[in-house]
C-alpha cells in the first residue's frame, strides 16, 4: 500500500500546476549569506565584519545600505574604511590605522614631536620647523613668544 501512496503522490503533482512563489519567499531574510542586493528582503547585501563574506542587513532610519567599518585602531588605507572616516599615521611608522577625531571633527595624523629633524613646519606638533643655525640641519621646536609664533629662541 505505501508504494501506490507515494505512486499516487506523484501523479497529483504532476498533474496539479505549480503556483507561481511570491518572490519575497525567494529574497532572503538578515543576517542570512548574499551576494547582491536583489538577493536580500532589504535590498542590502554587505559585509559584517573584516570577513569579505557579505550577509543581508537592515537599512539605516534614512533607507542607506552601511557596510561594516572598522572601530578605532583597525589598519586602513582610506577614511573610508573607517567608522571614524580617519584613517591616518599614528607613529613614524608608514602604517594607517582609525583614529577617533579630535574634539571639533578634525582628523589629524601623528606629527612630529620638538627637537625631530623636519624639513617642513607641517611634519612638526607645534607646527614649527627651525634650524636655529644656518649650518645645522631644521628641527622641530616649540613656539615661542606672547602670540605663541614660530620663531627662533
Amino acid at each position: 500500500m505505501a508504494p501506490a501512496g507515494r505512486l499516487l503522490l506523484l501523479l497529483l503533482l504532476l498533474l496539479v500546476p505549480m503556483r507561481a512563489v511570491p518572490s519575497a519567499v525567494l529574497h532572503k531574510g538578515i543576517g542570512e549569506p548574499c551576494e547582491e542586493h536583489k538577493q536580500c528582503q532589504s535590498n542590502c547585501c554587505t559585509t559584517s565584519t573584516l570577513s569579505p563574506q557579505k550577509y543581508c542587513a537592515s537599512l539605516t532610519v534614512f533607507r542607506k545600505c552601511l557596510s561594516w567599518q572598522k572601530p578605532t585602531g583597525y589598519q586602513c588605507s582610506d577614511h573610508k574604511e573607517c567608522r571614524s572616516s580617519c584613517c591616518v599615521t599614528n607613529s613614524r611608522s608608514p602604517l594607517r590605522f582609525c583614529t577617533p577625531r579630535t574634539i571639533f571633527f578634525q582628523c589629524l595624523s601623528w606629527r612630529k614631536p620638538n627637537q625631530d629633524y623636519c624639513s617642513e613646519h607641517s611634519e612638526c606638533h607645534s607646527q614649527c620647523c627651525l634650524s636655529l643655525i644656518e649650518t645645522a640641519p631644521a628641527r622641530c621646536r616649540p613656539r615661542t613668544g606672547f602670540l605663541a609664533q614660530c620663531l627662533p629662541l
